[in-house]
């Protein structure tokens, strides 16, 4: 249970999605092109000290709080709920993130396998204030593929054939998203209750979601439950989608 009186001893509470620091599971190291996905709640005026990333896509899609980043590239930028701050570690970079504010800051870190090593260092960034309104029972295309030929473009291009979807559901709402043949998704409750295709999600829960390589496959997202945000009563929900991989996804369930 979230306590708002935290000590310096955890300033940090993370959620490993795959295999990470502490939490060891060969069985579980990643989904497709996915590495890491870690759900942070950082307490107010704590943070992540300057450290290093290469040769990695990493996506922070940030759910409240303010997100401060600092990078060896000379990029300093903070941003709030729905935003995505976004690096191409490549050859090397060093940054650090740090919750500036009074109040707690939660977001979701993905790390990415680039299409290939040795790029140049890259960052970008989204204000998720721009796109309140597309995300409002509508799932609202943040990320794609920079390499993408057919020029389906978001707001963030990555190093990489993955794209990602953020909504915000009031209650009764239902979006469906076509996973186009040959793709598979994966798909977090970040606040409130859905069903996928049916099968309930509560808040912090995720799905697997292995399309057809011959077919498109329909997802299917309806609200069974809302909480309060800085955006009033919704279930919010983030889902990344990629090429399809045979035998990827945990192994010990």
């Amino acid at each position: 249970k979230n306590n708002e009186a935290w000590t310096n001893g955890n300033w940090l509470k993370s959620r490993f999605h795959f295999s990470f620091a502490e939490y060891s599971n060969h069985r579980n190291s990643g989904f497709g092109s996915l590495r890491v996905m870690n759900d942070d709640l950082v307490q107010p005026h704590r943070g992540f000290g300057t450290h290093p990333h290469s040769n990695m896509e990493i996506v922070t899609y940030i759910v409240h709080g303010e997100l401060s980043h600092q990078d060896s590239m000379g990029t300093q930028e903070s941003l709030g709920r729905g935003s995505i701050q976004f690096m191409t570690a490549g050859t090397g970079v060093r940054h650090s993130e740090f919750n500036h504010g009074d109040k707690p800051l939660r977001f979701i870190q993905t790390w990415i396998n680039p299409s290939r090593g040795g790029l140049n260092p890259n960052y970008g960034s989204y204000c998720g204030d721009e796109g309140k309104a597309d995300r409002q029972n509508n799932l609202q295309h943040l990320v794609s593929n920079a390499a993408d030929a057919l020029g389906n473009s978001a707001p963030v291009q990555i190093n990489q054939n993955v794209n990602a979807f953020a909504t915000e559901l009031e209650m009764g709402k239902t979006v469906v998203h076509e996973l186009p043949a040959n793709q598979q998704a994966y798909l977090l409750c970040v606040e409130g209750n859905v069903k996928v295709n049916g099968q309930q999600l509560n808040k912090y829960d995720a799905c697997e979601i292995m399309g057809n390589p011959e077919e498109a496959t329909s997802v299917e997202i309806e609200t069974t439950g809302t909480e309060e945000t800085e955006n009033g009563q919704v279930a919010h929900i983030l889902m990344f989608t990629m090429k399809y991989v045979p035998g990827s996804g945990r192994r010990d369930l």
